[in-house]
């Protein structure tokens, strides 16, 4: 690996740890505007959103730019490709969060139904695997990697707990359906954000095998 692209590369990838920290903390305000019933907060998230996309295309240019600069060899290219849909992928987290924001709006200030847990829990876990995943990628470390697939499950498991539980409540509670259905969004928006990053530890171990299949992730 050249010099001059092994140095542009690591500026790339602190300009892609710099969109993830936006990213994650676009998720935590969003649940945060959700507990405290923050609609300033919620704002700040939708508005916030467009510099998460900025940062993407800011970073895309350096991508094409190297490209065509430095003419990088096969193993090279694949790493500026896997940033490209690292930050694709982080970008469409960070769309999750602006949801929640705009659901916020919609449920106001006088929400007075209580938050489900299983989405306070949600949301922690969800954060935590967008650290990790960006983790297993500085790291080009596919055990970590990996581990996100069974975190995912664990998400999905929570998904479908305050799923069942918010429909059943509509059920003996038909004057809660609008609230409960914005929480059922929020938890899709949640769950979503959870298999963003095992879409981002996929590329992570195709980056470090070359490999980009089912049996690579089962392998590693």
């Amino acid at each position: 690996m050249s010099v001059i692209f092994k140095s542009k590369i690591k500026e790339i990838e602190q300009e892609l740890l710099i969109m993830g920290k936006m990213v994650i903390d676009a998720c935590i305000k969003s649940v945060n505007a959700l507990e405290k019933k923050d609609l300033l907060k919620a704002k700040e998230v939708i508005k916030e959103d467009e510099l998460i996309n900025e940062k993407q295309f800011d970073i895309e240019n350096k991508c094409i730019s190297l490209i065509a600069t430095q003419h990088p060899l096969v193993s090279q290219l694949r790493e500026i490709i896997a940033i490209i849909y690292i930050i694709s992928e982080l970008e469409r987290i960070g769309d999750y969060a602006e949801g929640i924001g705009k659901i916020v709006l919609m449920l106001g200030e006088n929400s007075f139904v209580n938050i489900p847990d299983e989405l306070k829990l949600m949301s922690k876990k969800a954060v935590k695997m967008i650290y990790e995943s960006l983790d297993s990628l500085m790291e080009r470390n596919i055990k970590k990697a990996k581990l996100l697939y069974k975190k995912d499950d664990e998400v999905d498991e929570l998904y479908s707990d305050v799923y069942n539980k918010l429909l059943l409540t509509m059920i003996k509670k038909p004057e809660h359906i609008t609230i409960h259905t914005y929480y059922i969004w929020i938890a899709h928006n949640l769950e979503r954000m959870a298999d963003r990053t095992t879409n981002i530890s996929e590329r992570v171990i195709y980056l470090v095998t070359g490999e980009h299949n089912e049996e690579m992730v089962s392998k590693y």
